[in-house]
């Protein structure tokens, strides 16, 4: 049984948080907080958790407040890759930061990436399900119908083998993407644009029977727009949490 513990991980920092204006005009979405902490430390602090040892974190909109704000983390080590020249979206930030990654799989998380944990470790379980003779990317996923601040008709489709295949079009997906997910870098490495988004790397790699999922346990709560934030405060509020 191949078991894996990724030591890095690629956390998404720079977006400009449109979605979630007014909240954002002044401080940078990873920095909002839910239940009294920036999202930013959420997703860390599961990162420290589950023994990952750096985070490269890049950074764009209000740079310099995600940069003092992170200043003092011990764990996971922080390390920032500055796109402050220009917004690479994420497969191009990923790219950027191949040098600092390494050879090795990864996790990626975006800053919005909430959720309540069941009885299983969501990252452990992640990393315990990696195969890399079968995979070249493994996202976490969560039910549409058990999420909190789902406003699409979902991402993908999973077979029963794990195998995800994205969505067609007008039709309705029983499983959301996450934002959490280990992936190869090798992926990137012949990679010639500098902007570009994970979401067509992520179809390309489906197509060949190479994406795979793994469900959340627990309760998935987006937090991507400023609605959305409400709602997981209410949720936490009714006990959720």
């Amino acid at each position: 049984m191949f078991s894996f513990q990724p030591a890095k991980a690629m956390v998404f920092a720079a977006g400009l948080g449109t979605r979630m204006r007014p909240l954002t005009e002044r401080v940078p979405k990873p920095l909002i907080a839910i239940a009294g902490k920036p999202l930013i430390d959420h997703v860390l602090d599961r990162f420290a958790i589950a023994g990952v040892d750096t985070a490269i974190v890049n950074v764009h909109y209000l740079a310099g407040q995600i940069e003092a704000h992170l200043a003092a983390r011990k764990a996971p080590k922080i390390i920032i890759s500055d796109e402050r020249e220009e917004l690479l979206d994420q497969g191009g930030g990923i790219a950027k930061a191949l040098p600092l990654l390494g050879p090795e799989p990864f996790f990626l998380a975006n800053t919005d990436a909430f959720w309540i944990e069941g009885p299983g470790n969501n990252l452990g379980r992640l990393a315990a399900s990696w195969d890399p003779e079968r995979m070249d990317v493994l996202l976490l996923v969560a039910a549409a119908t058990a999420s909190v601040g789902v406003d699409s008709p979902g991402d993908f489709n999973m077979a029963p083998d794990g195998r995800l295949s994205r969505r067609p079009e007008r039709e309705i997906a029983p499983f959301v993407y996450t934002g959490v997910g280990i992936v190869k870098p090798a992926l990137f490495t012949r990679e010639t644009r500098n902007v570009f988004p994970l979401a067509r790397l992520f179809f390309e790699v489906a197509e060949k029977g190479r994406l795979f999922g793994q469900r959340l346990d627990g309760l998935w709560l987006h937090a991507g727009t400023s609605q959305a934030i409400a709602d997981v405060e209410r949720a936490i509020a009714r006990g959720v949490m």
